[in-house]
């Protein structure tokens, strides 16, 4: 009875947001209200009102850090894309070409907009490029939901951040052992997008296949190196913004006057880009940049330094490229078209992350590990890839699975000897993977494709992707569960 009561604001949450009739910030913050009810009144150790009190500001506190990220991300996005907007260029007529600039689409410029907005704007910007080749719709919908792929490092790595803040753990370490999943993701998931392309008229070679084959291995190793050199949020600009210039020389081949085109719609990225490199190599900028104004109320908490925080700097990229364009009158719009597109999300986060919090702070997360750990012993880790991958799913976010089980995943492997590195990253990943099959995502992606209602038909589409993930997420747990890794 004590266990089913402690996972009552869980069993609530999953219940509320499969009902499909609230959001998940309304579920969110039912399940906080609960959780806080739960821990004053049948908390396994003594949690009072100051407990709560502090739990609900170090919760608020972890949201508050990766609000600028989101926010900062869309409106960047929005008003450089006004500012810099042209006609998309022509598709080439030589099949091999097609296939290069689908590719491009589908690896490169999605999951290059992805990681600077986040929200499924990686499957706009795919979907922008793809749908000149003159695929079917079905065939459109899925080669756009693979600009999610680097999911990873989407939203300039946040939810690796509040991931990382839930289990007390550095948000970089964490980023590159999530890596490895994604490099296993990448062995199936690119197979399946070359008999995907096959099926949709877009074909190619064996020697093709080998070369992007080497363009996805050498992409995911300067995203990890970036990370490492840079840390996660400005990792895949910083990676990908070269890779997007060599592509479209080597594919496009443009005259001086396109070049030059390009060039003029890149700039507020490239500035941008550049900027967050140097503020994290230049030491002596980046120390003073991170201990001006540094704010680190809690500990093994996310501190704000406002001056390094790459959302300080999108915001701030987003007003000069704005004013400097003369668009300036547009700016109060593009906000309030920011705040539209991602306030669910920020709210989502606030509200799971004082969720998570007091659940942590109250000791009921570690103890619903234990209980779990008596009943399984160390082959509970098995059910991770089936808890937190399916809520993730069902929230369309891994943020909110994180909040759920984050806390008691490294609970329960600290108890049962695991290895809580790996266990930490099977958590984030379950919940982030699965959150691409989501049910809101395929609406929007149907919706976007022309195809609305043909949900099942998408699912259909992308089931193979998802086994594929599911399965590396199994054979990881298993793994853990023997302590082989």
């Amino acid at each position: 009875m004590q266990y089913l009561t402690w996972s009552l604001p869980a069993l609530a949450v999953i219940a509320l947001i499969a009902s499909g009739r609230v959001n998940a910030f309304r579920a969110g913050l039912a399940g906080t209200v609960l959780a806080a009810a739960v821990a004053l009144l049948a908390a396994p150790r003594p949690f009072a009102l100051a407990e709560l009190e502090t739990a609900l500001l170090r919760g608020a506190w972890i949201g508050w850090v990766v609000i600028p990220y989101i926010f900062g991300g869309l409106l960047f996005w929005q008003v450089a894309a006004r500012e810099r907007s042209g006609e998309a260029a022509p598709p080439p007529e030589a099949p091999i070409l097609r296939r290069r600039r689908l590719f491009t689409a589908c690896f490169i410029m999605g999951p290059f907009a992805e990681s600077a907005t986040g929200f499924g704007v990686g499957i706009i910007g795919a979907m922008a490029l793809i749908r000149p080749l003159g695929v079917a719709p079905l065939h459109l919908l899925a080669f756009s939901l693979l600009s999610q792929t680097m999911i990873l490092w989407g939203a300039m790595g946040s939810g690796a951040i509040v991931g990382a803040a839930f289990a007390g753990t550095d948000v970089t370490a964490l980023v590159l052992h999530c890596s490895l999943f994604l490099a296993a993701f990448l062995v199936f998931w690119l197979p399946l997008f070359w008999r995907m392309a096959w099926r949709a008229g877009l074909g190619a070679g064996p020697l093709e296949h080998l070369a992007e084959a080497i363009w996805m291995a050498g992409a995911l190793g300067l995203a990890v190196g970036a990370t490492l050199l840079l840390g996660p949020e400005p990792a895949m600009l910083a990676a990908y913004g070269p890779l997007i210039v060599l592509r479209f020389l080597l594919e496009e081949r443009p005259g001086r006057a396109r070049l030059a085109a390009a060039a003029w719609r890149a700039l507020p990225f490239a500035l941008t880009i550049g900027g967050l490199v140097l503020s994290r190599l230049v030491l002596p900028l980046r120390t003073s940049l991170e201990e001006t104004w540094r704010l680190a109320p809690f500990a093994q908490a996310p501190a704000w330094s406002p001056l390094l925080h790459a959302g300080t700097w999108l915001m701030v990229a987003a007003l000069l490229t704005s004013l400097l364009g003369g668009q300036a009158r547009h700016l109060p719009d593009e906000t309030r078209g920011a705040w539209r597109t991602g306030r669910i999300a920020i709210l989502s986060i606030v509200a799971f992350s004082l969720m998570a919090e007091i659940l942590s702070v109250s000791g009921i997360a570690a103890g619903l590990a234990q209980g779990l750990f008596l009943a399984l012993g160390p082959w509970a880790a098995l059910t991770t890839p089936l808890l937190s991958g399916v809520f993730g799913g069902l929230a369309n976010s891994g943020n909110a699975s994180n909040g759920l089980f984050m806390a008691a995943q490294a609970s329960l492997a600290a108890t049962a000897g695991l290895n809580v590195a790996a266990m930490i990253a099977l958590q984030h990943m379950s919940g982030l993977s699965m959150s691409m099959f989501s049910p809101v995502r395929m609406a929007i992606v149907c919706g976007l494709a022309g195809t609305p209602g043909r949900e099942r038909d998408a699912y259909r589409v992308m089931l193979p992707f998802a086994a594929a993930a599911f399965m590396v997420l199994m054979a990881a747990a298993l793994l853990i569960a023997a302590r082989l890794i």
